[in-house]
């Protein structure tokens, strides 16, 4: 089971469309934060504060080379999101299959 704290963070991250347009810039592959913050007509400092709520959130990693900083997508940064969709998913599914189940036991009614 995935701890709640750790999905809460996940969807808070995917929260915002300044993070997920640096998630799908990522996808591409790694990316200084200049070349993150270009498109996205917001200042250095906002666009700082935005990557490490991606990196704290599990979503994105950097490394830092001299004065620049390059981020990247993790390998595993949607498992856990993934995961917990497709529990529910399973639920939801089986949920609707107890109820097909039950109605299937109700004898249909005639019109007279």
């Amino acid at each position: 089971m995935i701890e709640s704290r750790s999905i809460d963070r996940y969807f808070q991250a995917m929260a915002d469309p300044y993070r997920r347009g640096f998630i799908e810039r990522l996808s591409e592959g790694p990316a200084s934060v200049k070349e993150l913050a270009a498109p996205a007509d917001v200042q250095l400092p906002a666009v700082l504060k935005h990557l490490r709520v991606l990196e704290d959130g599990g979503i994105v990693v950097s490394e830092k080379v001299g004065r620049v900083r390059t981020y990247r997508m993790r390998p595993d940064a949607f498992n856990a999101m993934t995961t917990w969709i497709e529990q529910r998913q399973r639920d939801m599914n089986a949920a609707f299959d107890r109820l097909a189940a039950a109605m299937a036991q109700v004898p249909e009614e005639k019109d007279h």
